[in-house]
């Protein structure tokens, strides 16, 4: 999946109450839309050697890790995880929260959401 994709476009995939949207799946890069709920317990902090996760805030606001740095961002904000470096974040803002979320190279995250 690639091109262009519309507001309301794009592969939902469903996760309890909320959907994720599926925005692009090529061999360079995915992009997901993802959706938490305020009771949303977050991502505890972990790495990855084969890609940059990287995460731009549509709404609400997150706590991100970031190596040995917590950081509290909402909407507009941007942080990108090198190859290798500890990251995490978890909901802190009392509603939805919606970001995008990028891998570089694709690495299957859109397949792993579908099979969950």
């Amino acid at each position: 999946m690639g091109g262009i994709v519309g507001p309301e476009d794009g592969e939902r995939v469903s996760r309890g109450p909320r959907d994720h949207r599926i925005l692009a799946e090529l061999p360079e890069l995915e992009v997901v839309e993802l959706r938490f709920g305020p009771d949303f317990e977050g991502v505890e902090p972990h790495s990855h050697e084969d890609h940059v996760d990287s995460f731009y805030v549509l709404a609400g606001e997150a706590e991100f890790v970031l190596a040995d740095e917590t950081v509290r961002l909402g909407p507009g904000s941007y942080v990108a995880a090198p190859v290798g470096a500890v990251h995490g974040f978890r909901n802190v803002g009392g509603g939805e929260l919606r970001m995008l979320n990028v891998h570089a190279p694709n690495v299957g995250f859109a397949d792993r959401l579908r099979k969950a």
